[in-house]
């Protein structure tokens, strides 16, 4: 047996490599693969981007809610104090107070609306469990069944979300002309 004879450098960059097809192949395969990592991590990072711009606006745009929410309890208590005050009372004293409860109202409404929070006036709309919550029914057989007939509470959004619901009375409606209701399974 002979013994491969060690060639010198000279040799050795001038032989010639074998060009196999699969090594070409592989190469641009793995082109197209790096291609398609890059431009799913650029995808990525896009929607990062646009999921923290879009958090960031909401932050700003909902910050505070949780002081309107409080905000509302004193738009209730005026609301109250107003409709615990005779309507025809004669004392000047009591009238003023009520001219002041009602002027301040009015601005406390005016500021609510400044911030994006909107009075939901749902009296004689059809009932929506988005934006209302039933408290009780109604005998009203000219009304139909699920109109709202009574505000007890009214509700509010900021921007386009529900801030709080309206507690609302709705009709039952006349028995007769009631849908029946299919409660088999």
């Amino acid at each position: 047996m002979t013994e491969p004879q060690p060639q010198s450098e000279e040799e050795t960059a001038e032989a010639p490599q074998p060009e196999s097809g699969a090594g070409g192949e592989d190469s641009a395969s793995q082109i197209a693969a790096l291609k398609d990592q890059l431009l799913r991590a650029l995808a990525e990072a896009e929607n990062t981007r646009r999921r923290a711009q879009k958090e960031r606006e909401d932050t700003a745009k909902y910050a505070i809610a949780s002081f309107a929410k409080e905000m509302l309890t004193i738009a209730d208590n005026f609301h109250r104090a107003l409709a615990a005050v005779p309507e025809n009372t004669t004392d000047p004293a009591l009238k003023n107070v009520v001219e002041g409860i009602e002027a301040t109202e009015r601005q406390l409404q005016a500021t609510l609306e400044r911030f994006g929070i909107k009075k939901l006036e749902p009296l004689g709309q059809p009932f929506d469990p988005n934006f209302h919550r039933v408290m009780m029914e109604i005998d009203d057989p000219d009304q139909p069944p699920g109109t709202i007939l009574q505000v007890l509470q009214p509700g509010y959004m900021i921007h386009d979300r529900l801030l709080r619901e309206a507690l609302v009375g709705v009709a039952k409606g006349n028995p007769s002309t009631a849908q029946k209701v299919d409660t088999s399974a």
